[in-house]
């Protein structure tokens, strides 16, 4: 659940709380978020799914799950069994009582995407928004903002680690502190090259885990194998300080050594990063600094 970069807020919602939006863009967010609670949560209210959402739901998975083998870790792979039979879009409440079993977690509803307090709170509270619609049988290949076959199928088996699911935690208890300092962008874009765009070293190779990655039909095996983008070690400070693309492939992805690496990335406290960040410049998407550790495909 993509829930950073808000640069508005709607207005004239019934319940109270407003969508976020994200970009430069002139379509109004999807979402019915006058259903909505205060903290954004909502009913997923699985009886209004048609055939049509479940057999569109069915062939995306399909379509993903069949590209993992040699591609996606296997952390993911030996999870993404837990979501259940692909034939259907997974009631939440069931989903959420196999997840805390394994780590605590569980998944709730949101109207689509949400502000940023919001969804570090969720995140603190090992709360996974994920959000209630599915895209339209024409935005098969893209959708715009993430629907529930993205939410659901690259976010959820992960927090079935307990390892990165403590590192989800911790990332939302530590977007809770940096929207005090105002210093969202960084940890926007922890985010974005880590839980949305990550990929892990393998005894077997690179891999990917991040769920921008896992739901796409093309950045999959782009990511993985192409020769085009670069690929970099973890490195904290400057993945705070690189900008990101959110309309192509990511021309830079950063690379860490296990999950272990990346818990431990998010133990310190970030005040002083932040610092060290702000007084240095920011760093182009596809641009390649020295020190930089770049990796072959």
């Amino acid at each position: 659940m993509a829930a950073l970069n808000v640069d508005g807020v709607a207005k004239g919602v019934n319940s109270g709380v407003a969508p976020a939006t994200y970009g430069q863009g002139d379509r109004p967010p999807r979402g019915d978020y006058a259903s909505a609670r205060a903290d954004y949560t909502c009913e997923q209210d699985w009886d209004r799914y048609t055939p049509e959402d479940h057999a569109l739901y069915q062939r995306l998975y399909e379509r993903q799950a069949a590209q993992l083998p040699g591609l996606a870790c296997e952390e993911f792979i030996d999870a993404v069994d837990q979501l259940g039979t692909p034939t259907q879009i997974p009631r939440f409440d069931a989903l959420s009582q196999r997840l805390r079993r394994a780590t605590g977690w569980e998944v709730v509803a949101v109207p689509g995407l949400i502000p940023e307090e919001a969804f570090f709170a969720l995140l603190a509270a090992r709360r996974f928004p994920v959000t209630g619609w599915i895209r339209k049988p024409e935005e098969f290949d893209y959708v715009v903002e993430p629907d529930v076959f993205h939410d659901l199928f690259g976010h959820v088996p992960l927090l079935f680690n307990p390892m990165f699911a403590d590192y989800m935690q911790a990332y939302g208890a530590g977007g809770m502190k940096a929207s005090r300092l105002q210093s969202c962008e960084y940890l926007a874009r922890l985010y974005w090259y880590t839980v949305e765009f990550g990929l892990i070293a393998t005894p077997a190779g690179l891999r990917a885990y991040g769920a921008g990655i896992l739901s796409s039909a093309g950045e999959l095996r782009h990511s993985v194998t192409s020769a085009q983008p670069q690929r970099l070690g973890f490195d904290l400070e400057r993945i705070m300080r690189t900008r990101y693309k959110i309309d192509t492939y990511q021309a830079t992805y950063f690379v860490i050594d296990s999950f272990e690496q990346l818990f431990r990335a998010t133990a310190p406290d970030f005040t002083p990063i932040y610092e060290a960040v702000s007084q240095r410049d920011e760093v182009a998407a596809e641009a390649t600094l020295p020190g930089d550790r770049v990796l072959g495909p």
